[in-house]
């Protein structure tokens, strides 16, 4: 790896240098990506049950780490300690649930005249996963440890600011036994080296989790050679709290606030119905006054700092000092905080309320009823994610159905688990991650006649 740069990584929560570790270059990506396809061939030659058998025992060794990775995430990241102590889990029992379907990526028997057809799923190759700084264990995992599990060798480009937790994986892989250059990390600048992984010819496929506007140049720069990519981009989700909701439940200030309001699917836009809008209003208010902002490391803290000073900077862009708002407390001195706010004076078509923030903010919005619910919803160029909240099953099913997103909760805030596909409508992504079929985006369907007919009276090729 080129020692020409390097990347220092600060602790959000002290502006502290954690570590510094060296940036990769385009000729450090291309000695990677040969590294790979010959590691490639040998893994993808092993029996099923022995890449899953290497694959559970580099869940037994992150098991080991857990702790170790989660004060690592805490350092680079920002996260509350609980947050990391998740994430590490995450990546954990991700890779048991993929190394289970090593074993179980089935083709098919397909009856046809003439003979017998069946299908092969065989991995693509070599797969580029560029992570981003917000979830930098979780993420990663999602698209490097299916991709594995199918039989492919991946290399990882972390976020700039988040390279360490990725890194130990890698040193945790090998550890446990997996072929060298079969996982590899290569920290790096997105301008250099995710943009070589992008283009190089012997990358299969790109799996890229960030901005809306980059994840368009990502496929740009796929299409040119042909190239599958899975995209997981913006959002601008919905929190649709009905007049016969649960308050309480529903206006949880942490399905805005988890991670510090860094979320993709964060419930950013919460449309409550006129009649339990002022209800709304004032439990809000004392919601935000009792989160606890401050040192992540922290076992009592429920929200920690922002990633970066640009981050800080891009979210009190939305937030004027005279606007209306309801807000919480955050911390003076060193560290890029923020507090916990709630815009009360936005209209629907404003920038607070149509683009994404990342940050600790949501709008507060009104609606009269569903059909305006609804339209609300999905007045957005977004679609990955949202809740909805109400008594009536009814309305539940006729608004779930309506709403265009890739991933929405009846009554819960949840959007995310590792066995059920995740993935965006619009602008919020292409593809979708996780869940039973994780492994097959991964893979190439091949298609195989064998003729039982004599060549001699089989009749022309189709």
């Amino acid at each position: 790896m080129s020692d020409s740069y390097e990347l220092k990584v600060l602790n959000p929560a002290t502006e502290e240098v954690v570590a510094t570790v060296p940036a990769a270059s385009e000729q450090d990506v291309a000695a990677a990506v040969a590294r790979a396809v010959r590691a490639q061939r040998k893994w993808a030659a092993l029996a099923p049950a022995d890449r899953a058998r290497l694959l559970r025992r580099f869940a037994d060794v992150v098991d080991a780490h857990l702790e170790e990775l989660a004060q690592l995430e805490v350092r680079e990241a920002g996260h509350t300690v609980g947050n990391a102590r998740w994430e590490a889990g995450n990546a954990r029992d991700l890779l048991l649930y993929a190394a289970g379907g090593a074993e179980r990526l089935l083709g098919r028997q397909i009856p046809v005249p003439g003979g017998w057809n069946v299908t092969f799923l065989e991995p693509l190759g070599v797969v580029g996963v560029i992570a981003p700084w917000n979830f930098p264990m979780p993420i990663a995992a999602w698209g490097s440890f299916p991709a594995l599990a199918a039989g492919n060798a991946v290399v990882l480009k972390p976020a700039e600011t988040t390279p360490l937790t990725a890194l130990r994986l890698a040193e945790l892989a090998l550890e446990a036994g997996l072929p060298e250059h079969v996982f590899q990390v290569l920290p790096g600048h997105g301008h250099t080296a995710g943009r070589a992984l992008v283009d190089h010819p012997d990358v299969a496929k790109i799996v890229f989790t960030g901005s809306t506007r980059t994840g368009r140049e990502v496929m740009e720069r796929c299409a040119r050679l042909v190239k599958p990519v899975t995209l997981e981009l913006g959002g601008k989700s919905p929190n649709i709290v009905f007049a016969d909701a649960d308050l309480t439940a529903a206006l949880d200030p942490f399905s805005f606030l988890d991670n510090s309001g860094q979320d993709c699917c964060a419930r950013t836009r919460i449309l409550v119905q006129q009649p339990v809008l002022e209800e709304a209003r004032e439990f809000l208010a004392d919601a935000l006054a009792s989160v606890v902002v401050g040192d992540p490391a922290d076992e009592k803290t429920r929200m920690g700092p922002l990633i970066s000073r640009q981050q800080l900077d891009r979210v009190r862009s939305y937030v004027p000092e005279d606007a209306p708002a309801l807000r919480g407390s955050a911390p003076d001195g060193p560290g890029f905080w923020f507090p916990p706010t709630v815009l009360t004076g936005e209209r629907p078509d404003s920038r607070a309320a149509r683009e994404e923030i990342f940050g600790p903010v949501a709008v507060l919005l009104p609606f009269t009823d569903e059909e305006d619910a609804i339209r609300l919803a999905n007045d957005t160029p977004y679609g990955l994610s949202g809740s909805l909240w109400t008594q009536d099953l009814g309305r539940a099913l006729r608004v779930s159905q309506a709403v265009r997103a890739g991933n929405l909760s009846v009554n819960s805030h949840s959007s995310v688990r590792y066995w059920t596909p995740f993935g965006g409508y619009k602008q919020s992504g292409l593809g979708r991650e996780l869940g039973p079929d994780a492994l097959t985006a991964f893979t190439e369907t091949k298609n195989v006649f064998i003729s039982n007919v004599s060549p001699s009276t089989e009749g022309p090729a189709q």
